[in-house]
């Protein structure tokens, strides 16, 4: 057999002036910087990623874990999880563990490594990560998923957190690598898909040439590299519904895979998974992007049931009719239509692609005419994320890179293990109808021309200043931080919000919103953007929603649709502002330049802070 990871056909290799393979090339000396590099004035650069040994004998040391950007002290600045790998030897007791890391935010430019005393620390073979606050008391909580038992990490209020997977049943067991969390049945409380990658089992390991891989060889152009995952068994992906508090005051969880519709029967290499309403009804959806197989779409049929939509929507396989590898799924409306596209990331060789949502949950394979695939063809994608990168009211998209097999750095085939980042740039079409995605070029010495064997990554403004900043989890090193600093004077608007009851229905809101989506009519423009709790490669990204304004002084109006049904319309009075919003109480808070706001939403603190440790 060959690698087992879907790809096209072998592209010929692309280089620079100076010889370089263009994933780890390419550069410009002149040129707008975008994004910085400040990882170590941040105080990041201390942690290191490890995910095996470098010579990645076994897929379980190839695929990288996720980030996530999650609130934890409720102070209205945004923290970093960084989840982590393992090694055989380490989970043997044979050399000290990797650990996760939770960073927090200093709100002066710094992190600090809080993780242990959190009790986050995760000490097994982490992969991705999701928040949310799945027992609407106002705090996030974190799912982590792994090789060997999940873990749900329950937040105490006191900067600290519980591990609670195995009494909620939700622990699983094996390769779990994504998350996410949506109320698909209407409730108010939110409810857990995870999804299941390959089942690896250490007594009977896949070597290439044994029973376990069929005695087939596992060769990448003619190479030896570690097999799978194409030729092993999977693990089935699950969804757990929430039951809420038993009468010993736990949450509780049952697995209603089956009873829903959405059962993995062919066990398919899953790896990112969404919730989103897809179709604009109302009602969380279910996105899976799977690894060199079809894709899953399950449309929410508002009675506690799915309906597979994977092939009818044109979301199972690229235009072609060929799955793809489907690492990190961006969600957005970068045309604002008011519908939800998803790019998706792919192995190298291939384009990446861009799924336009044609409404009705129909979806066509746009890479080409959009200007993305020809440019993304070399690069081995995982994390990707529509983002506002110049605050111009139209999404662009970042995907971070790497490949999975160190021998390629062996050859001249014109590709590296450590790949480049790449950014594009939203702009309209010729015709003036639609848009397309210019490339812009990494200038030399910029966060753009990081070269990193990156997987996970998260997009979030983490210094509340008004711009999309970029966190990078690569394997075998330590993180990323690109702070966004394009000299864009545009204006924007950021919304959090905390979900409430609906008057007219009784129906309530999980706390968080999770699944709310927020149309923003402001500079003539209609923006749409989802409150998501997963998303990029097993990874989450900030919570609240951004919107640029290009140079409007008018911060527009703000139309919720709540997870509960009730719809509001609310004026935002000023631009450059990161609001919260209650369901039912309008605006409650404000912050400007990270503080509370001059007036009455100065009155409301955003939620209480955990008391100092």
């Amino acid at each position: 057999m060959s690698s087992g990871i879907a790809a096209g056909v072998q592209s010929t290799p692309q280089y620079d002036e100076q010889k370089r393979p263009i994933t780890a090339g390419g550069f410009v000396e002149k040129g707008t910087v975008v994004f910085q590099d400040i990882t170590k004035s941040a105080g990041l650069a201390g942690w290191t990623h490890k995910m095996g040994v470098p010579q990645k004998q076994f897929i379980v040391e190839t695929n990288g874990s996720g980030v996530c950007l999650i609130d934890y002290n409720n102070d209205g600045w945004l923290d970093i999880y960084l989840v982590n790998g393992s090694t055989f030897d380490a989970l043997d007791g044979k050399e000290p563990t990797a650990h996760a890391a939770l960073f927090r935010n200093n709100r002066d430019g710094t992190f600090t490594d809080v993780s242990k005393e959190a009790g986050v620390q995760n000490d097994r073979w982490g992969y991705g990560c999701s928040v949310a606050d799945y027992d609407n008391d106002g705090w996030p909580d974190l799912y982590v998923g792994n090789y060997g038992k999940n873990r749900l990490f329950h937040n105490n209020h006191d900067g600290t957190f519980t591990d609670v997977a195995e009494g909620a049943k939700v622990d699983l067991g094996n390769w779990s690598p994504g998350s996410s969390w949506g109320d698909y049945d209407g409730d108010g409380r939110l409810d857990l898909y995870v999804t299941g990658y390959v089942h690896f089992d250490r007594n009977n390991l896949p070597i290439a040439g044994t029973k376990a891989v069929g005695y087939a060889s596992c060769l990448y152009r003619g190479d030896n590299v570690n097999c799978g995952p194409r030729g092993l068994l999977g693990e089935p992906d699950h969804l757990f519904h929430n039951d809420g508090v038993d009468k010993d005051g736990n949450i509780k969880f049952s697995d209603v895979t089956v009873k829903a519709g959405v059962e993995d029967k062919d066990k398919y290499y899953g790896f990112t998974t969404i919730f989103a309403d897809v179709n604009n009804d109302g009602k969380p959806d279910i996105v899976v992007g799977n690894d060199s197989e079809p894709n899953f779409l399950y449309i929410n049929k508002g009675d506690g049931t799915f309906d597979d939509q994977s092939y009818v929507s044109g979301f199972a396989l690229n235009k072609d009719g060929r799955e793809i590898a489907s690492m990190g799924i961006a969600a957005g409306d970068y045309e604002n239509s008011g519908l939800l596209s998803f790019y998706v990331t792919d192995f190298g060789d291939d384009y990446k692609v861009l799924y336009h949502n044609d409404g009705d949950a129909s979806f066509t394979d746009v890479s080409y005419k959009a200007g993305l695939a020809q440019t993304t063809i070399p690069f081995v994608g995982w994390g990707d994320g529509f983002l506002d990168f110049d605050n111009d009211g139209w999404l662009d998209l970042f995907e971070v890179n790497g490949h999975v097999y160190p021998e390629v750095d062996k050859h001249d085939w014109g590709t590296t293990f450590a790949e480049r980042p790449l950014l594009f740039h939203n702009i309209p079409e010729n015709s003036g109808k639609g848009r397309k995605f210019e490339y812009v070029p990494p200038v030399k010495g910029s966060g753009l021309a990081d070269v990193l064997p990156a997987r996970g990554a998260a997009f979030g403004d983490l210094f509340n200043d008004g711009k999309i900043d970029v966190i990078i989890n690569p394997v075998d090193g330590p993180p990323a931080l690109l702070r966004n600093v394009n000299p864009d004077k545009h204006h924007w608007v950021a919304i959090g919000l905390v979900g409430g009851k609906n008057a007219a229905n009784g129906k309530m809101s999980p706390k968080d919103a999770t699944c709310a989506t927020v149309y923003l009519q402001a500079n003539g423009v209609r923006q749409r953007q989802d409150v998501l709790s997963s998303g990029s490669y097993i990874s989450s990204n900030d919570r609240r929603l951004h919107f640029g304004l290009g140079d409007a002084t008018d911060a527009g109006t703000a139309e919720i649709h709540w997870p509960s049904g009730a719809k509001e319309k609310i004026k935002l009075p000023a631009v450059d502002r990161i609001y919260t919003i209650e369901e039912g109480k309008g605006i409650t808070a404000a912050l400007c330049g990270g503080k509370l706001c001059d007036g009455k939403a100065a009155e409301v603190k955003l939620l209480p802070e955990a008391p100092a440790k």
